[in-house]
């Protein structure tokens, strides 16, 4: 079992295979998937059902769609590995729920900041990409992007994955 970070992001476009890397850096370790995707629709139940699929037993689930930055807070084991995913539905919850994605993400970086076990969080690199043609559609894109740097610069490591193949883009001991 390799070392694990105190917090790692691991980045990438749709389907790049960054669920699978960070389930990957867990492995073996009896960790806590911390979800916050919803099953609004079948085709959401069915990502979901495949995700816990390929997770298997050994797995603990606890869903949050919001209140992301108190769960981690509050979680009482220190001692299990933590894999939050993802970040990008977490900011769609927050906008069509009319919170403040600004303040609840200065709230994930302070818990981030000094967290009581290891983290792995999740996130969707989406600036690389068009234009989105809707305002929401860039009111998403341009907070995923503030919320992917600050998350970034409060994480040990970071990592992007394309292709399944994984490219380290900070490492701090």
């Amino acid at each position: 079992m390799t070392a694990l970070a105190v917090t790692t992001l691991v980045l990438g476009g749709a389907r790049s295979g960054k669920s699978g890397y960070a389930e990957g850096l867990l492995a073996g370790r009896p960790a806590l998937y911390l979800a916050t995707g919803q099953a609004l629709d079948g085709e959401m139940a069915e990502r979901i059902d495949h995700h816990r699929r390929r997770r298997g037993e050994s797995w603990s689930t606890l869903e949050e769609p919001l209140d992301l930055p108190e769960t981690l807070a509050g979680l009482p084991r220190p001692d299990r590995p933590v894999l939050v995913d993802c970040l990008t539905l977490w900011i769609s919850n927050l906008m069509h729920a009319g919170r403040d994605v600004d303040e609840a993400t200065a709230r994930l970086c302070q818990v981030l900041a000094e967290p009581a076990g290891p983290v792995v969080l999740v996130s969707n690199e989406v600036g690389l990409g068009l234009v989105p043609e809707t305002k929401l559609g860039r009111d998403f894109r341009d907070h995923q992007g503030r919320v992917n740097q600050r998350v970034a610069a409060v994480c040990r490591k970071v990592v992007f994955v394309a292709a399944g193949l994984p490219l380290i883009l900070k490492d701090v001991a």
